[in-house]
């Protein structure tokens, strides 16, 4: 397979952070409910743990780029193996192995660049794949702002993040996970039914060779357990869910709890109400707080800012959140599920804070964003193999409060909290803020009977500015926020 593009502007940005079972390229080779592949320890370790042929491939991308006649290039290399099962009545219903190796290769000819990618090179395949991607970059339209990153801010050291964990497990402990986490759930009285049950690992790593001398690579592991959970029966059924990720089995939740949390909540769930149309506080849950987060960060994307197409592209040093607000992505954080100790360019990267004392006090950059906006890389370059780089961010979290929960609702007579949120209407453009919401109402301070069918309606200007958060952080995703407190959305019901 084969994919090329030439125009940084018409290509998007893959982030390679958060899950190496996701990585661009990777075939299947097993799926069957009856035939469960084992991830053996002996096959995942040399074999994958070994970089040095995908380092090699990459070097001589690179060098083949430079004879062809570019002026620069970089290569980019990504290995991914994992191994999933999904359970549902006690019985494996599918399991699946995948794998695979691919390659990418940008080439700049002046200010035109291309990008080719391939998980197939054989032969002289290497030769041929380099002068094909200088010849469509030769005819490539031109963009003044791309480049190689500046060296001086190329990654010298790689600090140890501990990201793999090299006791992948086998399936028969993947189907032991799963069916433990829907016994659990099962067993939450109130629970009709399972909707599933599923865990899965896998190893992915990264190569980046470039001709201005960089070489870095990284190897990641991920573990997941999950399952959902149904209420009730026939038009009245409710289904929630839980789960864990993380790079390090010892990380993640128990299988029993993880189905105990999808049981409780699909229960809690029952019998929702309705309620009229209001302005009140809501309040959202951990699950969902991260969304706002979420929201800003898109926001503050270097590629919108230079579009013109952000609601807060006049907004670098402006105090969007009360003083006590700090919004920070750590790419270094140990055994973070986006972590990695550089960018897709090679820069080296560190942790930052977006939002500080409430102001926001950078865009999230790679080189070419950055010379477009006359600024300097934040080193928030991120790529796949068939895509130019473009800047995303690492592992974000809203610091925590110093209110509990319970005191952050306490004072509310009458409002909405938030558990579910449905569909993606938010733009990022104007900053009007529109979702779909299940969750609970709040009387009196305390959490009540649930609620279902409900929207929210705001502007997210308005949101940041009213934002109150509680001191319970966890970090348990790429994205994490304590409960938060926004003042006067409009509540749609009835």
């Amino acid at each position: 397979m084969l994919e090329v593009g030439a125009n940084r502007a018409h290509l998007v940005a893959l982030a390679l952070a958060a899950a190496p079972l996701q990585m661009p390229g990777i075939s299947f080779v097993t799926s069957s409910p009856s035939a469960s592949p084992t991830l053996s320890k002996p096959a995942a370790g040399a074999e994958l743990f070994d970089q040095s042929a995908l380092s090699a491939l990459a070097e001589r991308l690179v060098e083949a780029a430079k004879r062809a006649g570019a002026d620069a290039a970089d290569a980019v290399a990504l290995r991914g193996i994992s191994q999933g099962v999904e359970v549902r009545d006690g019985r494996v219903e599918e399991s699946e192995r995948s794998e695979g190796d691919d390659v990418g290769l940008r080439v700049l000819v002046g200010q035109r660049q291309a990008v080719v990618s391939t998980n197939d090179i054989g032969g002289d395949g290497i030769a041929r794949l380099a002068e094909r991607a200088v010849a469509m970059a030769r005819v490539a339209p031109v963009d003044k702002y791309v480049g190689l990153a500046d060296s001086a801010l190329l990654a010298k050291n790689f600090p140890d993040l501990d990201l793999l964990d090299p006791d992948i497990p086998e399936v028969a402990e993947l189907e032991r996970r799963a069916r433990e986490a829907e016994a659990a759930g099962l067993a939450v009285k109130g629970v009709t039914k399972s909707g599933g049950a599923s865990a899965s690992a896998g190893i992915g790593g990264m190569v980046l060779v470039t001709s201005a001398g960089f070489h870095g690579s990284y190897l990641r592991s991920s573990q997941a357990i999950s399952m959902t959970a149904i209420s009730g029966e026939g038009t009245s059924m409710e289904r929630d869910y839980d789960y864990t990720s993380a790079p390090h089995a010892a990380d993640l939740e128990k299988p029993d709890v993880v189905g105990r949390v999808a049981g409780e909540r699909a229960v809690a769930r029952t019998n929702p109400r309705k309620v009229v149309t209001s302005k009140v506080p809501v309040v959202y849950d951990p699950r969902v707080s991260s969304s706002l987060v979420g929201h800003l960060v898109g926001a503050v994307n270097g590629a919108s800012i230079a579009r013109k197409t952000s609601f807060l592209k006049d907004k670098l040093g402006a105090q969007l959140f009360a003083s006590n607000i700090r919004i920070i992505d750590d790419p270094l954080r140990k055994r973070g599920l986006r972590s990695q100790s550089f960018d897709a360019e090679g820069v080296e990267v560190k942790k930052l804070a977006i939002v500080d004392g409430g102001v926001l006090t950078t865009w999230l950059l790679d080189s070419a964003t950055a010379r477009e906006l006359g600024l300097k890389t934040t080193g928030h370059a991120h790529r796949g193999v068939s895509s130019s780089p473009s800047p995303g961010p690492y592992n974000l979290h809203l610091e925590p409060g110093e209110v509990t929960p319970e005191e952050l609702i306490g004072d509310i007579k009458q409002g909405f909290y938030v558990t579910d949120l449905i569909g993606s209407g938010v733009n990022g453009v104007t900053g009007d803020y529109s979702r779909g919401a299940s969750g609970f109402w709040i009387e009196n301070g305390k959490i009540t009977y649930p609620v279902s069918e409900v929207t929210l309606a705001g502007h997210l200007l308005d949101m940041f500015r009213s934002m109150a958060v509680a001191n319970n952080l966890e970090f348990r995703y790429g994205v994490n926020a304590p409960t938060v407190r926004i003042e006067g959305l409009t509540l749609g019901g009835r």
